[in-house]
Order: C-alpha cells, then sequence, then structure tokens
C-alpha cells in the first residue's frame, strides 16, 4: 500500500500530524508512507523513521517570484515529483484549498481515494471548498484535539481502531558533532517566545521561575529566531542568575534543544510541542489560546497548565515542576 500525507505547515501542526504515520504502520506493517511538506520542514519530517519519501512544497517562496523562470521550473519538478508514484491513499489533513489541489494533482491507484476532512474544529482555517478534492470525507467533533484529527481521518479511511496514546516515532537528530552552545550539564528550555503577543507569558513570571530553578542549580537556556525575540531573550537573561541566550539555532538545533532539554517550560509554540512529542518533561502554559486543541496529553511527562484568557501563576509551574522532577532537594 502506497500513501501520501499533504500536511504542508506549520512547525507545530506538522509534529501533531506525526502520530498517524505510527498508526498507519501498526496497521499496516508494509505500508509506504510519502508526505508534501513545506520545504522549512523538510528535515523536521525526516525524523520520523515511518516516512519513506518527502516531497518539498515552496508556495510561501514561489508566489513572491510567480513569473521568474526559475520558480516555475521548480514547481514543474515539485508536480512531477508528486506524480511519480500511485497513491493506493492521498491524506489531505489541513484541510485547504491549496492543500486541496496539491492532493488533488497526485496521481491515483486503480481504486485509489483521496481523503480529507468534512469540517473543521472550533477555530482552526478550514476551508469547507477543499472538500470538492475529496473522494472520501471524515467528520470530527468540534473540539477534536489537533494529534486526533489526522489519526481519526485515517483510522477511518484504513479501518483500523485508535486504541492507543500517540506515538510520535521522532528520533534524534543526527549531528556527527554535538554545536558548542550544548551545555554539557542539565538545562532546562524556556520557550518564551510566539508570534501572537497575547500567547505570551508574563517576562516577570518568567524570571521568577528562573529563580525556582536556580535553586535546583538548573541553567536555563533561551532560544530566539527574530531580532524581536532576541531582544526579549536578553531582557529576561538579564534578571537571571542562571539564563544565557542562545546563538540563531538554524531547525534542527533548535529540536536538539527540545530533545535533550531536562525540562522545557514553553507557551503555546512550535518548539513546546516538539519537547512534548519527544516525551521530555515539559510544561506547556496556555494564555490566550484553548487548551484542548493542543494540550500534550500522550505522556505523563507532560503538564498542561492555564487556558484561554487564564494564564498559569509562577506558583502553578514551580509545582508541576516538583511533580515532574522531584524535590528541589532530592
Amino acid at each position: 500500500m502506497k500513501i501520501l500525507i499533504v500536511r504542508v505547515s506549520s512547525l507545530g501542526d506538522v509534529v501533531h500530524n506525526m502520530p498517524m504515520v505510527a498508526d498507519i504502520l501498526r496497521a499496516h506493517p508494509g505500508a509506504q508512507i510519502d508526505w508534501v511538506v513545506e520545504e522549512a520542514y523538510v528535515n523536521l519530517v525526516r525524523l520520523n523513521a515511518g516516512v519513506r519519501h518527502i516531497i518539498p512544497y515552496a508556495l510561501r517562496r514561489w508566489r513572491k517570484s510567480l513569473l521568474s523562470a526559475s520558480t516555475r521550473a521548480e514547481m514543474r519538478t515539485f508536480r512531477q515529483r508528486l506524480r511519480a508514484e500511485e497513491y493506493d491513499v492521498v491524506f489531505d489533513t489541513q484541510g485547504l484549498l491549496k492543500t486541496g489541489v496539491v492532493m488533488r494533482m497526485a496521481r491515483l491507484a486503480p481504486g485509489g481515494k483521496r481523503v480529507g476532512l468534512a469540517n473543521g474544529t472550533e477555530g482552526s482555517g478550514y476551508e469547507g471548498a477543499s472538500r470538492i478534492f475529496h473522494t472520501m470525507s471524515v467528520p470530527v467533533g468540534r473540539h477534536t484535539h489537533a494529534v486526533l484529527r489526522g489519526r481519526l481521518v485515517a483510522a477511518a479511511a484504513l479501518g483500523y481502531a485508535i486504541d492507543h496514546p500517540a506515538d510520535f516515532s521522532l528520533r534524534a537528530p543526527d549531528m556527527p558533532q554535538l554545536p558548542a552552545w550544548v551545555p554539557a550539564e542539565p538545562y532546562a528550555a524556556f520557550f518564551h517566545a510566539t508570534a501572537r503577543p497575547s500567547k505570551q507569558w508574563a517576562s516577570e513570571r518568567w524570571v521568577a521561575l528562573a529563580r525556582v530553578l536556580a535553586e535546583r542549580g538548573l541553567a536555563v537556556l533561551l532560544p530566539w529566531g527574530s531580532d524581536a525575540e532576541k531582544q526579549a531573550a536578553e531582557a529576561l537573561a538579564a534578571q537571571m542568575p542562571n539564563a544565557r541566550v542562545l546563538p540563531r539555532l538554524p531547525m534542527m538545533e533548535a529540536v536538539l534543544l527540545a530533545q535533550r532539554a531536562a525540562l522545557a517550560v514553553g507557551v503555546d509554540t512550535g518548539l513546546t510541542h516538539i519537547a512534548a512529542a519527544y516525551n521530555r518533561p515539559t510544561i506547556e502554559l496556555y494564555c490566550d489560546s484553548p487548551r484542548w486543541k493542543t494540550e500534550g496529553n500522550w505522556s505523563p511527562n507532560i503538564i498542561n497548565l492555564g487556558d484561554l484568557g487564564t494564564p498559569p501563576s509562577v506558583e502553578d509551574v514551580a509545582g508541576a515542576i516538583r511533580q515532574l522532577l522531584g524535590p528541589a532537594n532530592a
């Protein structure tokens, strides 16, 4: 059986889609699974051992130069790669017109089917017109978790039950030599930055939490992805006795940061979800997004705090640290 998954973005959504790969292979061990994903996330999907071929998609970049010869050549190459195989099932778990078009471009084997979402969940960017590309549309509840959505679509199409926790099957990034920023001692990673300011946790709370970890002798590493985030990280580090601002990390080094953390604390953002996918001791902080959508619910190593409009307190997070790591003097 040859299967194609179309899930092109974003970082957290790509991660949350990965358990359907393990589900499919558990039910159909011989299945060959390919994946279409935005070029920025190719190396991330490559960490999933269950994916055979990855087809890079670069619409974000192509849109900037649609009339150039080089862009058109890349788009032709993409179409050729997409149609190089005949697929028994093509899944679109994003539910957008652009992903529906990609689904339609893929070549089906005789009797093959194109399967996607019949509806969106509350607050999602689902586009109902994407259903015109389906041969099978799978309905989900309005409050269905981001991980469960893809799992339900695959289970309905391939005829199996979901009876086990989500398995992300993520390998550690393959690096011949660890980057210089990786400390020899255990560390906590603070994923403090997010594109939407309302989802951020107050800076004074991050500072207070760093002091809690300083009592444990645990260093804090602060990543960033933009100039504004770097300035925010530097402002935090200036008030923390045990914090260090990292250099700008390429994607795989950012994944390494999450994968090696003795503790990850983060707002509702991609790197927090990556740490949770690796089952690291993770505390997810929900300040202005519904917790039911993305909370890590597959491992006791993950504690979810706060909810839409009710950010957690420092005391809440300190209690979660004790629960995950034990008493400070242990």
